[in-house]
């Protein structure tokens, strides 16, 4: 007999093609699912079950008519930090620039500051209410950076308190090393000392086993190309995936540099040209949008999503939590920012926090669809159809969640 078995929903597997027979998202109405061993063993429509549902399961669920979903997956942020920005995000209101804030003791710094400052315990019980945020809304995977110690000890610090979240809360946690994020102040104008040093942090890291991928960020103000390939090349090296902070600014051609070395992801874009496209489609790098940030800092300059499209790049979406520019604990929030900012459709912005989320931590082959052998992390919603979850603003219409066939939630 199966563990669990779901009747009377309807699922949005998120499948493209398969049992769906190519609806829109996947859609299967009136369909069934079942749990073993914490994998989804069975999914369909409910009047192809091979017999009875009490027969088939110990414990059958009637879902009332629920839409199910994947588990929802953040795969950006940086949810572990000190301190908070609020002041400087009033200052920047009134009319201070950037360079104004920074010579105040603002900006990035006042974060490494802040993060260098607290223990662990205070840096867990900072993060756990973000996360929770989150949970609440759907999420059963998150992606989590360090970035704001800067030192090996303070990056350490970091990735063990993302480890202790996913250990502590009913979620998946993959985790991020960003030792190349900013410049700290005691190597004003010392890049490539910097760099020297992240070199020098990469084996440390890689043998703690705290860190499953390693990000930079590829702008004038923090890293050029030259110095990111440095750090991805000691990444390989140690076996580890690379992802980046790309073309958020500027085109410098991260996107490129992320296609050249086969990363999971290229995150923001908005100056991404389209030789850097046609480069990630080649290599199925995933494009991941951060509304948030493009909302929080009053951008203009969109990303080119119609090129995404047309080359075929996965486009994925994420909170991009962290202090100074995203704020954002709201996935559903960035479902609609999605659509409403980058014009995205309601299905490609469910694919993105769904299917190509995982793609973009590279779990697609156990995540971020409903498919037999999959694991069992998804969502009972009370709507009537998968668009009202990005129309909606303000509104949780989460029932109930399923992690590992689990019930956490509802």
């Amino acid at each position: 007999m199966w563990d669990d078995l779901w009747t009377g929903a309807h699922l949005a597997t998120m499948v493209a093609g398969g049992v769906s027979n190519g609806a829109p998202y996947g859609a299967i109405a009136d369909g069934a699912l079942a749990v073993e061993d914490g994998r989804i063993a069975w999914i369909g429509p409910q009047a192809e079950l091979p017999g009875a549902p009490d027969a088939l399961a110990r414990r059958v669920h009637d879902a009332g008519g629920a839409w199910i979903t994947p588990g929802l997956i953040d795969c950006h942020t940086h949810l572990v930090y000190g301190g908070d920005r609020a002041r400087e995000f009033e200052l920047r209101l009134t009319g201070a620039s950037y360079e104004e804030i920074a010579r105040a003791g603002g900006g990035i710094r006042y974060t490494v500051e802040q993060t260098r400052a607290a223990s662990e315990e205070q840096l867990y019980a900072g993060a756990r209410p973000r996360l929770d945020d989150l949970l609440a809304e759907g999420v059963t995977t998150v992606e989590i950076k360090s970035g704001y110690g800067l030192t090996l000890d303070d990056e350490l610090k970091m990735l063990r308190v993302a480890r202790r979240l996913g250990e502590t809360a009913p979620v998946t946690v993959k985790t991020t090393f960003l030792g190349a994020h900013a410049i700290p102040p005691e190597f004003d104008r010392r890049p490539e000392a910097y760099i020297d040093t992240v070199l020098a942090m990469l084996p440390r890291v890689a043998e703690s086993g705290l860190a499953d991928a390693v990000d930079a960020f590829c702008e004038r103000i923090a890293f050029y190309p030259e110095q990111v390939a440095r750090v991805f090349e000691a990444a390989q090296a140690l076996g580890l995936p690379i992802k980046l902070h790309a073309d958020q600014l500027s085109d410098l051609k991260g996107a490129n540099l992320v296609a050249r070395f086969g990363g999971l992801s290229a995150d923001h874009l908005e100056y991404t040209c389209e030789d850097g496209i046609r480069a990630m489609a080649l290599k199925g790098s995933v494009a991941v949008l951060l509304p948030g940030a493009f909302y929080f800092l009053r951008e203009t300059k969109l990303p080119p999503v119609e090129a995404l499209r047309k080359a075929g790049v996965p486009i994925a979406l994420a909170t991009d939590c962290n202090p100074g520019s995203s704020p954002v604990t709201s996935i559903l929030l960035i479902l609609n920012m999605g659509c409403t900012l980058f014009r995205l459709t309601p299905e490609e912005a469910l694919a993105g926090i769904t299917r190509n989320g995982a793609r973009a931590l590279g779990m697609q082959e156990t995540h971020g669809t409903l498919e037999a052998g999959k694991v069992a992390d998804f969502v009972l919603w009370d709507i009537s159809s998968p668009a009202e979850l990005a129309y909606r603003i303000g509104h949780n219409p989460c029932r109930q969640v399923v992690k590992d066939g689990t019930v956490v939630k509802g």
